[in-house]
């Protein structure tokens, strides 16, 4: 796997046109867009389902494991892993959301325990 470049991390930080695509069943085919909100802990790119683990494109990402997704005006070919329980990255992740969303009404639902456990890390293909 490719990593993330500083200046790709650098705009995705400030980037709020995240899309992501996930395969359907058949592993070719790219999902619906799904409009989502994104955040970048370290050297890493994380997303998390606003619907917990029963949102479609969470469900689809899961099971697939790549995809598309579209963010800072471009397209990248990813894969999509679901991160394990750990506890300061759940709190440095939730931070950067609350940094970066800070005054959104949005915002307390996507650091509750439902998107919490719908994480999703994105790496680049």
């Amino acid at each position: 796997m490719s990593k993330w470049t500083q200046e790709q991390l650098a705009a995705f930080s400030t980037a709020d046109d995240m899309r992501v695509s996930p395969f359907y069943e058949d592993g070719k085919t790219y999902g619906t867009p799904t409009w989502i909100w994104s955040v970048v802990v370290g050297d890493q790119l994380y997303v998390r389902a606003w619907n917990g683990q029963q949102s479609r494109w969470y469900q689809s990402a899961k099971q697939q494991g790549a995809g598309r997704i579209h963010l800072a005006g471009q397209d990248f070919e990813v894969a999509y892993v679901p991160i394990q329980t750990d506890d300061r990255l759940t709190a440095a992740i939730s931070e950067a959301y609350a940094t970066k969303y800070a005054g959104s009404p949005y915002l307390p639902p996507m650091v509750a325990a439902g998107p919490v456990s719908a994480t999703v890390r994105i790496e680049l293909l």
